[in-house]
C-alpha cells in the first residue's frame, strides 16, 4: 500500500515495550521535577535562614554600638582660668608645678605666691589671654576630662564631695 487516507488510517496500538518504555520516560519525569522542587525548596530554606542569621547579626551588632555609645565616657575639656576668668597655660594649674613654685591645692583652687589663685573651668571655650565663656567648675561625674593639651586629669574643681572627720 502506497497511499494511506489520514482520515480512515488508524495508528497501530503501542507495542509492549513501548508502553513500557513511555511509563519508564514518564516516570523519570516526574522524578526529575520532584527533586527540582525539592532543590528550590531547599535553596529556599537556606536564603531564609540567612536572612534571618544576618539580620540577627545586624541587631547584635547594632545592639552593641548603642550599648558602647551610651557606656563610652562623655569627653569635656579643662580650662586653666585665673580668679578673674582669664584663661591661663594648663601649667598653673599641674599639681606638680605648683608645688615646685612653693604653691598648694586645696578645694579645687590651686594657690601660686604672687600669682593669684586658678582653677579648672569644665567644658567652656576659650583661649589662653581670652576670658573663659560658659562651663562649670564642677567637674562632671563620668566624665573624662583633659586639659587643653590634652592631658588627662583626675581632680574635680569646686564640686569634690569630701567629708570631714568630726
Amino acid at each position: 500500500m502506497q497511499f494511506q487516507d489520514p482520515g480512515t488510517t488508524r495508528p497501530r496500538p503501542p507495542t509492549l515495550a513501548e508502553q513500557k518504555a513511555r511509563q519508564r520516560a514518564e516516570a523519570r519525569e516526574r522524578e526529575q521535577q520532584q527533586a527540582e522542587l525539592a532543590r528550590a525548596e531547599h535553596r529556599a530554606k537556606i536564603r531564609r535562614r540567612v536572612l534571618i542569621g544576618s539580620g540577627v547579626t545586624v541587631g547584635v551588632v547594632a545592639l552593641i554600638a548603642i550599648s558602647y555609645a551610651a557606656t563610652r565616657p562623655q569627653q569635656v575639656t579643662a580650662h586653666c582660668v585665673q580668679q578673674d576668668g582669664t584663661v591661663v597655660d594648663d601649667q598653673y594649674c599641674d599639681e606638680s608645678y605648683v608645688r615646685s613654685h612653693g604653691g598648694h591645692v586645696g578645694g579645687g583652687i590651686i594657690f601660686l605666691p604672687g600669682g593669684g589663685q586658678y582653677y579648672y573651668n569644665y567644658g567652656g571655650t576659650g583661649r589662653v589671654g581670652d576670658k573663659i565663656s560658659g562651663g562649670s567648675t564642677v567637674k562632671p561625674q563620668g566624665a573624662e576630662v583633659k586639659t587643653q593639651s590634652g592631658k588627662t586629669i583626675q581632680r574635680g574643681g569646686f564640686g569634690i564631695k569630701g567629708s570631714s572627720g568630726s
